[in-house]
């Protein structure tokens, strides 16, 4: 088995080209860059994140983000593997939780152990070569030498690199994620208010992770230092799959040296699992480097409820998932850039952004309009916003989300005796963005985060000499849509809008 996946790999065949696509999901992809003093972009290395959504048999599908560094080679089989790992048989619908977080776990050891098989001839000669190159060896000459460390540094590339991984698992209509590293999984569920309910499932397995810093602590490790040095071999990840560095030599890296036994793993944490039964909403899957590059312009107190106020803003407005998708990450993209070329607070941190994949996975929600069942039409406005932590103008798109039949007065439905569709200030409009962490299967939620609007302080607008302060919200998305649904002969604003 070992020789016959070599083989596929060398010949670069997917093990996948049977399974049929998800159609519920899009992805968006955007290459890493570094910026010149100018603001001019300049891609530093191929593209190493890699994804995978296929529809399974049995009601199953699997979606995977994989956030590869030193190179793409482990993402790419990681994504190949694990899928035929998971999709070809060893599922079905008989599968109880423990079976399926069994079936999850053994598919991450395979991937890791059958990657480490497909480099064993090039470790085996990378350390023969070594040995062969010992300083004050007297029987190479200079000529062999440099031809010996020419080819260690070949099998050095061939060799190095590993990738993070979050992988969504929808069985039987119940969601279950693995996750090993850094890549995040939200998981967004809109009420018929509009209210948002944001679930982050899980924490990343990174240098500021208490849990892993316990575990690394067993092991002899001194989590102190592992904290300060905030990562570990150039990774902040405790967990990923390949690096080989990490996982057979961590004996000669300083802050490992004194662990009992393998401290940077690849079992994954496994959530799940959720029940999707009566939900509307999507998942999201994020690879860390779209992650950093939002939290590096906005900061990361906000990350989680942007992002889905972005993919919601997107629905409105176009029915392609793989549009929507690109729309968020071109869109995180131009935020990044944008605040590396103003100079301000948080530029030093954009001066650069990895790989960024996002993918979307739609659960029961209604496609073209993009309104949650029952809830009327998602209207997306951009509200500036500031946080203790800057001092910078920034924004966030929220979904107002405005009645089709009934009003809104305080969050509740009314009878409406309104003949034409003008949202009136009885119609009350909900943007509410609710977030949660949820470590375990049970977690509670927060009612509405005001922390988006709270510090305007010396800030705010004065009055001029009217009496009237300028605006502040941008509804020019939500007048060019409500004028376009509502228009009848009107103009394209409907007559709604600044006069």
């Amino acid at each position: 088995m070992a020789a016959q996946r070599r083989n596929l790999i060398q010949s670069h065949q997917s093990w996948t080209d049977d399974l049929p696509l998800c159609q519920l999901c899009g992805v968006g992809t955007a290459t890493n860059c570094e910026y010149d003093p100018d603001g001019k972009a300049t891609q530093s290395h191929a593209n190493e994140d890699g994804h995978l959504r296929f529809r399974g048999e049995d009601g199953c599908f699997l979606y995977g983000v994989f956030n590869g560094y030193d190179g793409g080679r482990v993402a790419s089989f990681a994504a190949q593997c694990l899928t035929a790992e998971l999709l070809l048989g060893q599922l079905n619908s008989s599968h109880t939780d423990n079976d399926v977080h069994r079936i999850l776990t053994q598919a991450f050891d395979v991937v890791e152990k059958s990657y480490f098989e497909t480099i064993d001839d090039a470790l085996a000669e990378k350390a023969h070569l070594s040995n062969y190159v010992l300083p004050h060896n007297e029987n190479v000459s200079f000529h062999q030498n440099q031809k010996v460390q020419e080819r260690l540094k070949e099998l050095e590339q061939e060799v190095s690199g590993g990738a993070m991984a979050v992988v969504a698992l929808i069985l039987n209509n119940k969601l279950y994620i693995a996750s090993v590293g850094t890549n995040r999984a939200l998981l967004c569920k809109s009420s018929s208010d509009g209210q948002n309910q944001v679930l982050q499932i899980g924490r990343p397995h990174s240098t500021d992770n208490e849990e892993e810093l316990q575990r690394l602590a067993a092991l002899g490790v001194d989590s102190a230092r592992v904290r300060q040095a905030s990562q570990i071999a150039g990774q902040t990840s405790t967990r990923r799959l390949g690096d080989y560095r990490v996982k057979f030599s961590y004996g000669e890296i300083d802050l490992l040296s004194a662990a009992k036994s393998r401290p940077v793993i690849a079992e994954p944490e496994i959530h799940g699992s959720q029940s999707l039964d009566n939900v509307t909403g999507f998942l999201l899957l994020l690879s860390e480097g779209l992650i950093n590059a939002l939290e590096s312009a906005h900061g990361p107190e906000q990350a989680n409820q942007e992002i889905v106020a972005m993919v919601a803003a997107e629905l409105a407005l176009q029915s392609s998932l793989e549009a929507v998708a690109q729309s968020v990450v071109e869109r995180v993209k131009r935020l990044h850039h944008d605040v590396y070329v103003s100079g301000r607070q948080r530029a030093p941190f954009c001066s650069r952004h990895e790989d960024m994949t996002l993918l979307i996975r739609t659960l029961d929600y209604p496609p073209g309009d993009g309104a949650p069942a029952q809830g009327g039409r998602i209207y997306p406005v951009s509200v500036p916003y500031s946080n203790s932590q800057s001092t910078s103008k920034t924004s966030v798109t929220l979904s107002l989300v405005m009645p089709s039949q009934n009003t809104l007065t305080n969050g509740t439905n009314t009878a409406s005796t309104l003949e034409d569709g003008t949202p009136t200030p009885r119609q009350s409009p909900t943007a509410t963005l609710q977030s949660t962490n949820t470590q375990t299967q049970s977690s509670s939620s927060s009612s509405g985060d005001g922390r988006l609007f709270r510090q305007r302080g010396s800030q705010a607008a004065k009055p001029d000499e009217t009496g009237r302060v300028p605006p502040y919200v941008d509804f020019t998305q939500f007048y060019r849509l409500w004028g376009g649904d509502h228009s009848e002969g009107q103009s394209a604003h409907g007559g709604l809008g600044p006069q």
